[in-house]
């Protein structure tokens, strides 16, 4: 179990890192260097679906060009936004 949960988090620590965008690949690999090795398996796989969602949609919530959708406004979605890159 823990070898599988540890596969997970380094493919989602490879998306986060190769994102398309160097700005989203910044800002989501270091967000996922930062959370990904605490997050539990429930929390692993709302961050899977997060990184579904569009560069765009995610550099204009982050910068506060946009509001997120109340939908999407999670925990996870929180703690995204309070991100700073180093």
């Amino acid at each position: 179990m823990s070898e599988n949960l540890e596969k997970r988090r380094k493919q989602l620590s490879f998306r986060s890192w190769h994102r398309g965008t160097r700005e989203m690949d910044m800002i989501l690999g270091s967000f996922a260097d930062k959370h990904i090795k605490t997050m539990s398996e429930e929390e692993l796989e709302n961050y899977a679906i997060f990184l579904e969602l569009s560069d765009p949609e995610l550099y204009n919530w982050y910068m506060k060009k946009e509001d997120v959708p109340k939908e999407l406004d999670t925990p996870l979605m929180q703690a995204y936004l309070k991100h700073k890159v180093a």
